[in-house]
This record gives C-alpha cells, structure tokens and sequence, in this order.
C-alpha cells in the first residue's frame, strides 16, 4: 500500500510540474506564430503512450513513462535529435526562423511557468489559510541525536535572535534562507540565561539525512478530553491534566507521552499528572506550567492498541490573521523569492563543498518519498512540496547544460551575438553530448537514492 500512494503522488507531482513547464513553452510558442508538433506529458518511448489525440498541427498525449514531458516545436533542435530539418530552408512557422529574442523568450517559457506555479500555489494557499505563525514563546523541544542536540541546544530553549537579529516566530527561526545561509547562529533562552550556539556549515546535509529538522515547538502533555469507559477514566485522569512523568521517567512533550503509552498495551503504568484550571483566555503559559497544581499518580492499563483514551489540547501559541487577495499575492510573491534564494544558495554550498553533493541532492526515488510523506502530513504540506519542487525545477532547467533550457538558451544567445546560426552539425553533436550526460547524471541519482535513502 505504502509503495502505491508513493507511486500515486510521485505521478501527481511529475504531472503537474511536468505540465506547467511544457505549457510555458507551448504558449509563448504559439503567441510567436510558431508551429507546435507534438505536446507530451510523459516519454512516449517506443510508441508507448495512453493517450493521444491531434488538434490542428499539434498532437497531444500522455507518454507511458511518467519522469517528464516534452514540446516538440518546428524547426528546432531538441532532445528528439531530428536531423529532418536540416534537409530544408527554413519556414517561416519553425524556431529556426523567428528573431533571436522571441527564440529566447520560448526557451525561458517553461521556467517562468514553473515560477508562476509557485507563486500561484502560495498565493492560493494564503488566500484560502490565511497566514499562521508560531510564536517564539512556546519552548522548543528538542529530539536526540538530531543536529540541534549537537549544536547543545536542550528542550525549553527559546528562540531569541538568528545571527544577531531578533526573531519573534518559529518560522523566522527555521527559515529556509537562514538554513541556506554561510552562517547560522542562535541566540536561545534558557533559565533566564542567554546561550549562543553555532550551527555546522553542513546543517542541510545532517538535516536530509535524518530527514526531520529535530527540533519544533514543545506541545506540552495536557488532555483536553478524556473518553467515557477507557482506561484513563478508569483511572480518574481528568480534562486539564498536565501529565508530568510515566512510570518515574519525566516528559516534556506529548510526543513521549503517546510513544510510552503506546510500548505498553496491556501493561500497567504509572502515570504522574497536576490538575490545572483552565485560563480564561484558553491559552496554557507552558513555560510556568509545571510550577501550578497537586501531583497525583494514577496506575493505568493501556487497552490493546496501546491507547488509553485521552485526547490532546493545543497549547502552541500561535498568531493568525486572514490575509486580502492583496496580501495574499504580496505574501506569495515574498514566499517564492525567499525559497528561490534558499534554492540558489544551497546549490552554492553544494558546489563550494559545505555541503554534500550526493545527500543533499535527489533523484526519482527521493522525490516520491518526500512526496508520499507531504500528501501524507496533509493538502498544504504536499503544496508547499510541490511550490518547492517546481522552484527546483526551474532553478535546473535555466542551468547552462546543453540539453536543458539553459544549454539551448546560451547557444540562440550566441547566435545572436555572431549574427549567423551554429553549424547544425556542431549543435546535434552538443545537444548529444548533454543527452548522455543527463542520462549519466539520472542514472548516478537514481543509485544515490538507494545507497542514501
């Protein structure tokens, strides 16, 4: 089952990336009169295809191997490696034959695309969520072994400043661009004290190998419900219970609370808890909750699933407000420039060494991974993927590679500037080279997946 949602939401991502880039190049184009041949999301390999259907000059389909599409436009020299066109003068519908700048601007047609859906994707979720933020006064909680535990970061640590600068939220925090960044330090509060700590200059490596950040705002164990006939209220557990320890061993977030409860079916625990009057506000100060309340010890049985039927209450502190379409686009707009920054500065220390190239890259596999958990966290996280992704698109395809957008984009350039068209010979033979290194470069991906899952 795991394996066919991760399969469902690899197709679902590749379809809409896929489609949005090829549409950018379809579209600019047909709006410079050029001829389009053929639009496929998918590789038709062989002829295997699910679908096709022909619209004018153009046939549309879907290709049986879903790890990409294409645009075939006239008169240009692509990853199809046609040597037809060399054969004729050119026409006036094919690529060949329009001005530098309109060849320039369908090049680029399937990056700006790829930017628009970004930005679109933020926009929209902005739009409809509005924007929360989680406030630096819930203490952080820290997991073992994660790279903030390294750095000598503790749960109950707050967030203070990032290099410097005073931050008010978790998501200034832990910001993309922070963690992009060349330097990265903290200022916390602990026990009244201000601490500094640094982080390593290969912090998004360690982060992708244990594939969580391993830290996030403590969620302290207070149950909001506690159901009719189940072993908590067998064992007189109450609503409001801030529950402190379990079998003698103390607990800071809720997570520990559900992983002890739930190693234990069927066994008997003893569960230390304070009863604490609801606020007026509705809002749990985390911070002094444990100095409030008589300690009482409860034994509870948890049932068979590892449950004793108790339900969380939300005591993060969190700042929303609903946003205008104005904002919304403003915000959007900001999200993608922020997060195509952190893009190129990450691919920075990739190639200056900071960072390591092959965990911190990934191919088809990893990608469907990190697909299937985001549709998994929920609609907004596969979105804020999907926004990501396709900023990662873009940022690839507009590199200088001969046989991405990039390569062909810096060779039209050059014709421009020499004022004649390349040897077609000279631009098959470049347009061939980067084939085999692109398929060079799948290949070594595809097997980094597997020895770096």
């Amino acid at each position: 089952m795991d394996f066919l949602s991760t399969t469902f939401y690899f197709i679902v991502a590749i379809f809409i990336l896929v489609t949005a880039h090829e549409l950018g190049h379809f579209l600019t184009a047909k709006l410079f009169g050029m001829r389009v041949d053929r639009f496929y999301i998918g590789f038709d390999f062989y002829n295997l295809r699910l679908w096709k259907k022909k619209i004018g000059d153009t046939e549309y389909g879907i290709g049986a191997f879903p790890l990409g599409g294409y645009v075939k436009i006239a008169g240009m020299v692509d990853e199809s490696l046609d040597t037809g066109i060399q054969k004729s003068a050119p026409e006036p519908w094919e690529f060949r034959a329009k001005p530098v700048w309109q060849r320039l601007i369908v090049l680029a047609g399937g990056v700006a695309m790829n930017m628009i859906l970004a930005a679109a994707i933020f926009i929209g979720m902005a739009s409809v969520f509005g924007e929360s933020r989680t406030s630096v006064m819930n203490p952080a909680y820290v997991e073992e072994g994660s790279v903030y535990a390294s750095m000598g970061m503790q749960t109950g640590d707050r967030f203070v400043a990032v290099n410097g600068k005073p931050v008010e939220y978790w998501e200034e925090a832990l910001s993309p661009e922070n963690l992009a960044g060349q330097t990265l330090r903290y200022t916390v509060l602990r026990d009244g004290e201000r601490k500094t700590l640094e982080a390593p200059s290969d912090i998004l490596t360690r982060i992708n190998e244990s594939r969580a950040l391993g830290v996030r705002p403590l969620m302290a164990p207070v149950i909001d419900q506690v159901l009719d006939n189940q072993p908590a209220e067998e064992a007189g557990l109450k609503p409001g219970a801030l529950i402190t320890a379990i079998n003698d061993k103390p607990v800071d977030d809720w997570t520990e609370v559900v992983d002890i409860i739930s190693a234990n079916p069927g066994k008997t625990i003893s569960i230390a808890w304070k009863y604490l009057a609801p606020p007026a506000d509705g809002r749990v100060d985390v911070s002094k909750i444990k100095e409030f309340g008589t300690l009482t010890l409860s034994e509870v049985v948890p049932a068979s699933t590892g449950k004793i039927g108790i339900a969380l209450k939300q005591t993060l502190i969190i700042d929303h407000r609903k946003l205008n379409p104005f904002d919304a686009t403003i915000y959007g707009i900001e999200q993608t420039w922020n997060l195509t920054e952190t893009t190129v500065k990450g691919f920075g220390k990739i190639l200056t060494g900071k960072e390591d190239f092959r965990k911190s890259l990934g191919g088809p596999i990893k990608i469907a991974r990190i697909a299937n958990q985001s549709a998994e966290q929920g609609l907004s996280s596969f979105l804020y993927f999907l926004a990501l992704l396709s900023i990662s698109l873009a940022f690839i395809n507009i590199l200088p590679i001969p046989a991405l957008d990039g390569g062909q984009f810096v060779l039209n350039a050059i014709e421009g500037i020499m004022g004649r068209e390349i040897p077609f010979q000279v631009k098959m033979r470049i347009q061939q080279i980067g084939m085999a290194l692109l398929l060079t470069l799948f290949l070594f991906f595809i097997f980094n997946d597997i020895i770096n899952p």
